[in-house]
């Protein structure tokens, strides 16, 4: 057994290892002149439905970008193999699989660049034209993935099999000059949120209960921000807004501590419940096409009273009854949806938070960028273990007791 497992680990460390020069190969191509002259016929070749602008430049693009990129891969596929044979590795041989997996890359790569009939629909899977079948992959790269490298932002989105690489430099998700609308933005995350969205380069929209527009204090100067004053029941008339943002972060609520009243829960399942659900619900029908499919999202913050006591029962009831429905709606969502599962920062709702909601903010965007789905901000390490375990176990409980209709 562990002969197998040490056998198994050189194999997986040589594969991905060649995939980690390739991503990084790909990455130095879009901030190193002299490769991105090479690099730039690879994105000459595509219109936005990823059919190929002709068969002349689609083959000239290999021999440009994927050959290259495929030997320098090759070249330094035999490092782990040499590593292997200095130090005297158990087993070291094994890794030149992984100058094989690049050897088979190449050979694909030099027979689309001459054009041998059928070879693309075989070994280009991530540019095959057609109808997105599925959302952006969060581990291994889909079509709909590498298309927002290609048509949302090419300095990001650079992995091409695994996602690894993405993760590590952020560029998972790419926020720069996406439309972001944020609810509950007069609130101490909201504007947490706005202040460091705009920092991103992204377009932020402030949807709110108060009526004053709202101005974000940035570099000493105060920025208005566009406003749009909206109330808990009248979501349906965000709907034509909502046709033009990409990011939807649902961040309103409300906690009546210790009140156990019928007005009470009414109030907290209409705010932190009924209202997230209706407006998650209104957004999806503005997913329509591949480009919806590919960049649309929603974040909706749950709080990590979804598996752990915040001391206020109605705010625990209603925060678990909205990130259960999130789960149970992420399984046919039409677009990405995260999860904001935060821990207590301090603000109007909770004055005696540890946490500044500046830094909250900050690892939510970081989180974000590396495309996590389910992003944890807490100091409470329970949360960490507790809320994985129990997203999984929901989750395949409702893919067995459920199912969609029409």
């Amino acid at each position: 057994m562990l002969t197998i497992a040490i056998i198994s680990g050189l194999i997986l460390v040589s594969i991905l290892w060649v995939e980690i020069i390739r991503d990084s190969y790909h990455a130095l191509s879009h901030h190193w002149t002299p490769l991105y002259r090479l690099h730039i016929w690879h994105h000459k070749v595509f219109r936005p439905d990823l059919t190929a602008a002709s068969e002349e430049i689609y083959r000239q693009a290999h021999w440009y970008n994927d050959v290259p990129e495929a030997l320098v891969m090759l070249l330094l596929s035999f490092v782990p193999l040499w590593l292997g044979y200095l130090f005297n590795w158990p087993f070291y041989w094994v890794t030149s699989v992984g100058s094989l997996y690049t050897a088979f890359f190449l050979v694909c790569a030099i027979a689309r660049g001459f054009g041998v009939s059928g070879i693309d629909e075989l070994t280009d899977i991530t540019h095959r034209p057609g109808q997105f079948e599925s959302l952006p992959a969060e581990w291994f790269i889909n079509r709909t993935y590498h298309w927002r490298h290609h048509f949302d932002d090419q300095k990001a989105y650079y992995s091409g099999t695994f996602a690894l690489v993405d993760k590590i430099l952020g560029t998972a998700l790419s926020l720069k000059g996406k439309t972001i609308a944020i609810t509950g933005a007069s609130g101490t995350l909201g504007l947490a949120l706005l202040k460091h969205l705009h920092l991103t380069g992204a377009k932020v929209i402030a949807l709110s209960s108060k009526s004053e527009p709202i101005k974000l204090e940035i570099n000493g100067q105060n920025l208005p921000i566009k406003t749009i004053t909206w109330q808990v029941g009248q979501e349906n008339e965000l709907k034509e807004l909502l046709e033009s943002v990409d990011i939807l972060i649902i961040n309103h609520g409300i906690n009546v501590n210790g009140a156990r009243t019928p007005e009470a829960i009414a109030k907290s399942y209409e705010v932190n419940a009924f209202s997230c659900w209706q407006l998650m619900e209104l957004f999806f029908t503005t997913v329509r096409t591949n480009k919806d499919i590919a960049c649309k999202e929603v974040w909706l913050n749950t709080s990590e009273a979804e598996v752990n006591p915040a001391f206020s029962p109605l705010y625990e009831l209603s925060k678990r009854a909205i990130g259960d429905i999130i789960t149970l709606r992420r399984l046919d969502a039409p677009c990405v949806v995260r999860k904001l599962i935060l821990g207590p920062f301090k603000s109007n709702l909770n004055p005696v938070g540890v946490m500044s909601a500046d830094w909250v903010t900050q690892q939510i965007i970081r989180q974000a960028k590396a495309d996590f789905r389910n992003i944890i901000v807490t100091i409470n390490p329970i949360t960490f273990i507790a809320f994985p375990i129990k997203e999984f176990f929901v989750s395949q409980y409702f893919k067995l007791f459920s199912k969609k209709v029409g």
